[in-house]
């Protein structure tokens, strides 16, 4: 089993910075992917940045490409996630997900293809 933990939401103006961050423990060596989703009200649950942990390679959505930036801190087992330049459209909930290695994959950026989730930190931009 594998425990996310995200922390560093918070409400921002528009243009404004954020970093989150997600901690994970437990069982982190049997995880290979990891990355953030986000939920809105109404809206599915959509993925925003995921990272590969055994290469450091990213992969973005494109409403946040040269916004955003997914990093990781391998010592420390956390996954972090600077927004920049951020606008009401980023408003959600933003939750932390990783992939046990050997679960059913649909593609990176596929909430299906994580199994573990923490549970969500809110990020709210005003205008």
């Amino acid at each position: 089993q594998v425990q996310l933990v995200e922390s560093g939401g918070g409400s921002v103006q528009a243009g404004g910075f954020l970093r989150l961050s997600c901690a994970a423990s437990g069982n982190t060596a049997s995880t290979d992917w990891m990355g953030w989703f986000r939920q809105a009200l109404e809206n599915e649950r959509e993925a925003v940045a995921v990272i590969y942990t055994p290469t450091g390679s990213t992969t973005y959505v494109d409403s946040v490409k040269g916004r955003f930036t997914i990093s990781q801190d391998n010592a420390a087992n956390t996954v972090y996630l600077e927004m920049n330049n951020l606008k009401p459209g980023d408003t959600a909930v933003y939750y932390c997900a990783a992939r046990r290695t050997g679960h059913s994959y649909f593609g990176s950026l596929r909430r299906e293809s994580y199994n573990y989730w923490g549970q969500g930190t809110q990020v709210t931009i005003s205008s």
